[in-house]
């Protein structure tokens, strides 16, 4: 019966939601031109040509929407959205798996960013039946981080902002790419969390950036996206190097583990070999590629001067 309940609780929410953005909208849609897009989840959606107020559901949007220089439009984050700085200021729809549909609509979107990756298809199916459209951007690979910035560009009517990132960012990857031509690749786990260790698998952007930056990950036949091991795994893998974002959290975590005798076998523990980037690693996002070019100076630090090797 209280299960009932909640589900009636649940709907009423949602119709009085979707009658609040019927009727903060029905005025301003009246006579306004749209299109019809293909995100990069394949889903066909229809936008308005001008898009004057954005809601941002990932991160790495976010940032990308700032790297165009189109963050005035952005009328909306998530609790994630902590660069650059100035997007803490902006208005919160909550966290980037479970957001306000009730804020978001209030906020009166012309169109809400999220990612394949971040954000659940239960929010997507709420924003459909709202009938707020709904962008999806979704990275398997570095090229298609560029890809992204450019279609967000074109959505936003700032194409050549979108080139001109885009192009730069691709430019400092091909200079990379032939510093690190030949060398030799060392072996690296990358860690998104600890306790329990999930990593990138295969199919991931992750795996791409490690590729790009000079290393090989122990992940990379793994056909889930972000696979759990367990600490046989991590020990039968052996890495030669420890790649984690830069959280406090992370280093409490880790300086638990290593007190665990069976983790002092792992290689990259018991050598040192403990590699910490920011969390723009993270992010599929304008700066990932900073983030690969900060791998690679711990990997192979007898590629760059010695100035540039000091920077790690």
């Amino acid at each position: 019966m209280s299960t009932d309940k909640h589900g009636l609780r649940l709907r009423a929410a949602w119709v009085a939601a979707a009658l609040l953005y019927l009727m903060c909208t029905a005025q301003s849609a009246a006579g306004q031109e749209t299109r019809v897009v293909t995100d990069q989840t394949g889903r066909t959606v229809p936008v308005p040509v001008r898009i004057g107020r954005v809601v941002s559901l990932a991160p790495n949007v976010t940032e990308i929407l700032y790297a165009l220089g189109v963050e005035d439009r952005l009328v909306g984050v998530t609790q994630q959205c902590n660069f650059p700085p100035a997007a803490a200021a902006k208005p919160k729809v909550g966290d980037t798996l479970n957001p306000s549909l009730e804020i978001l609509i209030s906020l009166q979107p012309d169109l809400v960013i999220g990612t394949a990756e971040g954000n659940r298809r239960e929010t997507i199916d709420l924003l459909e039946r709202a009938g707020i459209p709904l962008y999806g951007t979704h990275a398997r690979t570095v090229a298609d981080i560029f890809a992204s910035i450019r279609e967000l560009a074109s959505l936003m009517g700032v194409p050549e902002a979108g080139e001109r990132l885009a192009s730069e960012l691709e430019e400092r990857l091909e200079a990379l790419e032939h510093r690190l031509a030949g060398a030799a690749r060392p072996r690296v786990l990358v860690a998104i969390w600890l306790d329990p260790l999930i990593t990138a698998g295969g199919d991931t952007f992750m795996n791409d950036v490690l590729r790009r930056a000079g290393a090989e990950s122990v992940t990379a036949s793994l056909s889930e996206s972000w696979p759990r091991l367990s600490l046989e795994a991590v020990i039968e893998s052996d890495p030669d190097y420890l790649v984690l974002p830069r959280l406090h959290s992370l280093q409490a975590r880790l300086d638990d583990l290593r007190a665990r005798p069976a983790w002092r076998h792992v290689r990259a523990v018991e050598n040192g070999r403990i590699v910490w980037l920011d969390e723009a690693l993270l992010r599929p996002g304008p700066r990932i590629v900073g983030a690969m070019e900060d791998l690679a100076r711990a990997l192979h630090p007898e590629r760059f001067s010695q100035s540039e090797a000091a920077r790690q």
